[in-house]
């Protein structure tokens, strides 16, 4: 995709310079219609906008003008049927419209790319599917705050044990744990918006890198394809592909939370964790093994990292070494953006599934809440707000009063209160109401905490955000 001139019907649209054809080899290389054609819609709603511009401001007689969009709409009608003929003579989307678009309504198809080149054509083009991919990005990523608001929502007060370095911590709720990927998720989505904010003027005018001579009204092109500006430097526009990078980066986190979360759905079926179940709908059997229920749903999306994260490197080392303006590199712009995003969608879809189809195991996680002495944090706040005690003493009280537990082989709140005064004779029997899971749970009413009260807050107030 490059600078252009127009050539006589059967050569080459831009050979008008040279005298043979090129190499196999350099045709070969040389072609992007294999992928550029899913910028077909996107050419078309350009080309339109250009030729109606070009009618406004007199450069395109009306009968010229006419019989373009009246092309331009046979040539969708075309696409939609499966029937248009993509060739790889032409190279590219832009090169393979406008053939066809001769081909249909004969010479008024050459004054269509009057004040424009592939150069701006392209960056349009691209800019307007790289913004329909994150408009697409935030709804999917709605669509799965919701499945896990409603998950939430359903398990307010069920127990499940809080980690750290995968060792239990302190226990905390199923929903309070949920809602921590739906804050991922909304950060997620507020990127594609931001970076959709950036990328929202239209390069289309620039031309070749230096602008036109006609008299073009780059704002009315910019207005008809939902832009909110023209791009401000020709150079620039040609040359710029920060929106599809700003577009990738965000879609590299996005697929980091999504890693996250499936990472723990792998744990949680395990018999070992055995927190959730997934039905046949997000499993798989083995072929060797009957008894197997594999989540590879979950392990797929966890593996999308790599090539999301993977197309971001990619487009930085197209673009890290380019001078300006526009170079044939810019060409290896679009697969990456093209498989990232392909493979974002479907992990999110798949997430959005997983989550609404997982039914919790609340015994299961409920036992493992109280595992591992998670209530030891309780204790040592028990001890600085009811006895006045500094906190790293009562640290110290509760590590001794846990190695006690644990040569008991016993939980925190099975200690007799005699066994605990052994230790600090200042405890009472109040000590108990903080030692379950339960109550630990109820406790933490900060704001932003897991105490139940806290959490439906929380599921209520993104109810409202995602209204």
């Amino acid at each position: 995709m490059s600078d252009d001139s127009k050539t006589p019907k059967g050569q080459s649209l831009w050979g008008g310079r040279f005298e043979k054809k090129p190499a196999e080899l350099m045709q070969a290389i040389n072609v992007s219609i294999g992928f550029d054609q899913r910028l077909a819609a996107q050419d078309l709603m350009g080309s339109r906008a250009h030729a109606a511009m070009l009618h406004k401001v007199g450069v395109l007689s009306s009968e010229d003008a006419a019989a373009i969009l009246g092309g331009l709409d046979a040539i969708e009608g075309e696409m939609k049927a499966g029937t248009f003929p993509f060739r790889d003579e032409y190279e590219d989307i832009h090169m393979n419209v406008e053939a066809r678009l001769a081909e249909l309504i004969g010479p008024a198809s050459g004054r269509l790319h009057t004040a424009r080149s592939r150069n701006d054509q392209v960056a349009v083009d691209f800019r307007l599917w790289v913004r329909d991919a994150c408009d697409r990005a935030i709804a999917e990523l709605e669509a799965l705050q919701k499945a896990l608001l409603a998950k939430a929502e359903a398990n307010v007060e069920t127990l499940t044990p809080g980690f750290t370095h995968l060792q239990p911590a302190q226990p905390v709720t199923f929903g309070h744990h949920l809602m921590a990927y739906v804050e991922m998720f909304g950060r997620d989505a507020a990127r594609f918006r931001d970076a959709r904010a950036r990328m929202n003027e239209s390069p289309l005018g620039a031309a070749a890198l230096a602008g036109s001579p006609f008299p073009i009204d780059r704002h009315m092109t910019a207005q008809a394809l939902g832009f909110d500006r023209p791009t401000a430097n020709s150079l620039d526009s040609v040359s710029d592909r920060d929106f599809a990078l700003e577009a990738l980066s965000a879609a590299s986190i996005c697929a980091v939370h999504l890693s996250r979360i499936a990472e723990e759905i792998v744990l949680w079926v395990t018999p070992q964790f055995g927190f959730i179940m997934l039905s046949d709908a997000f499993t798989t059997g083995s072929s060797i093994m009957p008894q197997k229920r594999n989540p590879d749903a979950a392990e797929l999306t966890r593996a999308k990292v790599g090539r999301i994260l993977g197309s971001l490197t990619q487009l930085t080392v197209v673009m890290k070494g380019l001078p300006l303006a526009y170079s044939k590199d810019m060409q290896e712009d679009k697969p990456p953006v093209f498989e990232a995003f392909d493979a974002l969608d479907l992990s999110l879809q798949a997430m959005a599934g997983m989550i609404d189809d997982l039914t919790p195991n609340a015994e299961r996680m409920a036992a493992a809440a109280g595992a591992g002495f998670s209530t030891a944090t309780d204790l040592a706040d028990w001890l600085v707000r009811t006895l006045d005690m500094p906190f790293r003493q009562a640290h110290h009280v509760t590590g001794r009063t846990v190695k006690l537990a644990e040569s008991q082989g016993v939980g925190l709140a099975d200690l007799s209160l005699e066994a605990l005064q052994s230790i600090e004779p200042s405890i009472t029997l109040d000590v108990y109401t903080v030692l379950s899971p339960s109550a630990s749970v109820a406790s933490r009413t900060s704001y932003g905490g897991t105490a139940p009260i806290r959490v439906a807050e929380q599921i209520t107030r993104w109810r409202a955000i995602l209204k």
